[in-house]
């Protein structure tokens, strides 16, 4: 069948398979299932996991991905053969709508010869070899105090209510046979439990996003939700399946800078009356280098700020941070590259006049450490006059990275640099009390 696949004549294989080959092949989830929705092998550092964590975005596939477990570890498919399983979900609707009901469902999955029932009155599944999966809310912990399994189905963990209360009372219950596991599936959220279970040895984790189940996404959804959602911190992690988290010590928050971010239009660019392309030119070049920080921002006649490009890139030679600079400033016709010259000094001009000589360049200094010239930056975010003109993960991630003692990783904040030399040239240096002429 790959092999028909690849040669572009599936449809003829499929046309001529018979009736039972054909439901065979509907229901054969190694074979139809994606690598990321199998259950992860030895030979992947995952054989030896007791909870297979999997997050993902939304339609990415996890639904799909939980049941066929359950399925597989029914018929011992899976490891050891379970004869009573936990479904647990964040409330007793959940379980049915989704994982037995629903499309991706329990139900739904199993071909009819291996199709359970479902017991609603007694929120149960009873498959015809005997074995039994019990639903219950995880709003109600106490309801697993009790009840003892070997094998456990958790769905959208990170919006339990009652998390860590529901998770531990089944851990308890997970008593049952030589090797009791469960599963995880979930769209990420930054919770204690989540957070747990990531940094626990015994958690294998699968991660996917929306983009990787597109064949089996309606194509409005891709265009509308996923297109207006892209890079965003709600996209990340509801379309990506990251977990986006906030430093406590940072100057800036998630929920501060999705406040502040405006949709990408051609009348704000004409609305800004100076625009400036800063770069933080790193001190070498190579694949192990810092990057260059490369942003530009513009501000407009009320003095709000608006960042506008994030261009900043690793392992660039002189000429091409110097060139990527340059097209930046002329494609959106701005007034002045600033550049950090700490680094470098005479050699960035000299790079930036040998790409183009009538690029006015204007010469900044960094005199204090980082943290203090980022302050007034972020004081200016927090009175609102700063505006991120669409999504810059990478810029983001680095800004709410940021504390006291710098990025948590080490690294230099190049993009975060970058960000506050052109704020600062805009609306805090001293060209940023000097009249302004209107764009037009």
């Amino acid at each position: 069948m790959n092999a028909c696949w690849r040669a572009g004549k599936l449809p003829e294989a499929l046309a001529a398979l018979d009736a039972p080959t054909l439901d065979w092949l509907r229901h054969h989830w190694p074979l139809i299932g994606r690598l990321g929705q199998q259950p992860p092998l030895a030979a992947q550092g995952g054989g030896d996991w007791l909870t297979w964590l999997m997050l993902g975005g939304r339609g990415a596939g996890k639904t799909r991905a939980g049941a066929e477990w359950v399925r597989a570890l029914i018929h011992g498919r899976a490891g050891p053969k379970a004869g009573r399983l936990a479904l647990v979900a964040e409330s007793l609707g959940d379980v049915r709508e989704v994982m037995v009901e629903g499309v991706s469902g329990l139900l739904a999955i199993h071909p009819s010869h291996e199709r359970p029932s479902w017991e609603p009155t007694r929120r149960r599944l009873v498959w015809p070899n005997g074995a039994v999966a019990q639903g219950f809310s995880a709003d109600d912990p106490e309801s697993l105090r009790g009840p003892q399994f070997d094998a456990a189905w958790c769905d959208e963990l990170a919006k339990w209510r009652y998390a860590q209360a529901a998770f531990d009372m089944l851990q308890f219950g997970l008593r049952l046979g030589t090797r009791p596991r469960q599963m995880v599936t979930t769209t990420p959220r930054p919770t204690a439990l989540l957070r747990a279970l990531l940094n626990d040895p015994r958690t294998a984790v699968t991660r996917m996003g929306t983009a990787e189940n597109a064949a089996h996404l309606a194509p409005s959804f891709l265009d509308t939700v996923v297109g207006r959602y892209a890079g965003t911190r709600l996209g990340r992690q509801e379309l990506e399946g990251e977990l986006i988290e906030d430093r406590a010590d940072a100057l800036w928050n998630r929920a501060g800078l999705e406040a502040a971010r405006l949709a990408p239009a051609p009348e704000l660019l004409r609305q800004m009356e100076r625009i400036v392309v800063a770069v933080d030119p790193p001190a070498s070049s190579g694949k192990r280098a810092d990057a260059c920080g490369l942003v530009a921002a513009g501000i407009d006649a009320d003095g709000i700020v608006h960042v506008l490009a994030d261009e900043s890139a690793q392992g660039l030679s002189p000429n091409s941070w110097g060139g990527r600079a340059i097209g930046l400033f002329q494609r959106l016709e701005a007034d002045r590259v600033v550049v950090e010259v700490n680094q470098g000094g005479e050699m960035v001009k000299t790079i930036l006049a040998g790409l183009d000589p009538t690029v006015p360049v204007s010469e900044v200094r960094a005199t204090r450490g980082k943290w203090l010239r980022a302050e007034p930056v972020a004081a200016l975010y927090e009175q609102g006059r700063v505006r991120h003109v669409g999504p810059f993960p990478a810029l983001e991630d680095e800004m709410c990275d940021f504390g006291p003692d710098g990025l948590s990783n080490g690294r230099s904040p190049d993009r975060l640099d970058a960000l506050v030399w052109a704020v600062t040239a805009l609306a805090l240096g001293p060209r940023a009390t000097a009249p302004r002429v209107r764009r037009v």
